[in-house]
């Protein structure tokens, strides 16, 4: 099937009891057994809940994989992966991660004997030269949070292959629609799916996919021995989301390309981030393995100061952390979303105090651009 069409059946059936159109919102933290050890597949809500697992079936399907595993956040499904390994485990990890990512990697993993390299991954040369004995993961962003860098899957999945370790990518920005990490043999998509899987800022949630049955069987383990699940309710308005993402989506990348286009001319802004612009050092790479470039466009206006006067002017963008919303969203990365980045790391990265990250959402276009403007003036 199409990708619109599975988005809206996928994993997904009348309700056999009343023929209701929606899947049921199973608010339920058990299930009645007929006898001893005999129950129509349903024991605990932490274990099975039909809501989730019918979210878990489409974005699954949407993300080229076989199993979809929930959890109650982006950063508890990156850690449910995490807690697959074991103390003297080393992982090779993108850099210019989001905040959240680095700071549960540094901060809690660490304390249990695993460790941590970040490195560009962007540069193949220099994931090899991370590699030790111990090295079991590679997680990569891409593109990267909040510096929009690419690294080239099918070169981490091969080089991953020869050295017998397991891939990750966080797929949270592209989302399924735009790219499909499974298909170049990643082993793992991780998606936050507080952010383009659902698109309207009323769910915080997360979700790992994978084609592997063993990688799979350790990860549902995972979701119910630790117990990070997310409720119904949030599974049911996800569920509800993922039939609109292709048309969402749509309109995020048209809007941010124009808004890409506008800064990108505009003597105020001192570089502009965005893999659509021909500009951006890796457009051919996103043109290879991506269908579209998102709607996330980091910008650098020279200070903390500039950036500040512009995040307070603008009137349709919201200054707020998150993304992926329909509404649009600006972001001060070093302040807000990547403050537990050691100041050394950001600004090696190229994540100043000047960089702003922009949300681009689904409003009208020219009324973005007209905001654009206007907070852009303000600079002075």
């Amino acid at each position: 099937m199409g990708f619109q069409t599975d988005s809206i059946h996928a994993g997904q059936q009348p309700d056999p009891s009343t023929g209701a159109i929606m899947t049921p919102i199973f608010q339920t933290s058990t299930f009645v057994q007929d006898s001893i050890g005999k129950h129509k597949g349903y024991e605990y809500a932490r274990t099975q809940n039909p809501t989730r697992q019918a979210m878990e079936k489409n974005i699954a399907v949407l993300e080229k994989g076989k199993h979809g595993i929930a959890f109650a956040s982006g950063l508890a499904a990156i850690s449910a992966i995490i807690q697959m390994l074991k103390s003297g485990d080393h992982v090779i990890c993108s850099d210019n991660v989001y905040g959240g990512t680095y700071r549960v990697f540094e901060a809690v993993f660490k304390k249990f004997g695993l460790s941590f390299s970040f490195v560009d991954t962007s540069d193949i040369e220099q994931v090899k030269k991370a590699f030790t004995a111990q090295t079991q993961l590679i997680f990569v962003e891409t593109p990267t949070n909040p510096m929009l860098t690419l690294t080239s899957l099918s070169a981490i999945a091969g080089l991953a292959r020869e050295k017998g370790c397991l891939t990750v990518v966080d797929n949270t920005f592209m989302s399924p629609y735009f790219q499909n990490p499974l298909t170049f043999d990643i082993d793992m998509v991780v998606h936050s799916s507080t952010k383009y899987l659902n698109g309207h800022s009323d769910v915080v949630g997360g979700i790992v996919l994978t084609r592997r049955d063993d990688l799979a069987e350790k990860l549902f383990y995972l979701q119910n021995a630790a117990g990070a699940v997310p409720g119904p309710q949030d599974c049911f308005l996800i569920l509800r989301a993922t039939k609109t993402l292709a048309l969402r989506m749509r309109e995020h990348e048209k809007n941010a390309l124009a808004v890409a286009r506008y800064l990108e001319k505009h003597p105020r802004v001192e570089r502009v981030y965005y893999p659509g612009l021909s500009s951006h050092p890796q457009h051919q790479l996103a043109r290879e393995q991506m269908s579209g470039f998102g709607g996330i466009v980091s910008m650098e206006l020279g200070s903390l100061d500039n950036a500040r006067k512009f995040a307070e002017a603008v009137r349709i963008f919201s200054l707020a952390e998150s993304l992926g919303g329909v509404e649009s969203l600006v972001d001060h990365p070093a302040i807000m979303t990547h403050a537990s980045v050691p100041r050394e790391e950001r600004m090696r990265m190229g994540l100043t105090d000047g960089l702003i990250r922009l949300s681009v959402g689904v409003e009208d276009e020219e009324d973005l651009l007209a905001d654009v403007e206007q907070a852009l003036a303000a600079i002075g």
